[in-house]
């Protein structure tokens, strides 16, 4: 993953790595920020050399500007964004954060489903965001997916 488009330092090999500080001044927030990213995201791990000195891979400066753009930007709470990974995977991370809806992990491993009755659709009506999520749908695939399970289940209740 390369960090996103504007983020490399001028003067250097977009594949070298970062340090702390030079991450942190890249996205505008303060070094215990992406520290405090680190002990919540597992997915985001620099290497770590003498002295503790973290220096951050390419991926890790764009998995860093995704969670910037989710937190700060998106309005996602930490726990918003784990969902959001354990959803879609890790490796998503940084499309989602840059609009490209990445198929969920519950798509990809389904088999694939008829549509559900489109009148069954109209009579349900739109639902508040659950805490932690953006207005929007994040996945609309995920969505008719949990409303064909839903008309499934009536559909065994009832019988």
């Amino acid at each position: 993953m390369a960090p996103p488009v504007g983020m490399e330092s001028p003067g250097k090999d977009p594949a070298a790595f970062r340090t702390i500080r030079e991450v942190s001044e890249q996205l505008g927030v303060p070094q215990h920020v992406l520290r405090f990213w680190e002990t919540r995201f597992p997915e985001l791990k620099p290497l770590q050399r003498g002295g503790n000195r973290r220096y951050y891979r390419p991926g890790d400066v764009a998995f860093a500007a995704a969670l910037h753009k989710l937190l700060h930007q998106d309005g996602y709470t930490v726990k918003g964004v784990r969902k959001l990974i354990a959803d879609h995977g890790a490796g998503n991370l940084v499309a989602i954060a840059n609009g490209n809806a990445a198929p969920s992990r519950a798509t990809r491993a389904a088999d694939p489903q008829p549509a559900a009755d489109p009148a069954s659709q109209a009579a349900v009506p739109p639902q508040p965001a659950p805490i932690g999520q953006p207005a929007a749908p994040v996945d609309a695939a995920l969505f008719q997916d949990l409303r064909i399970l839903r008309d499934r289940l009536a559909a065994a209740l009832a019988a």
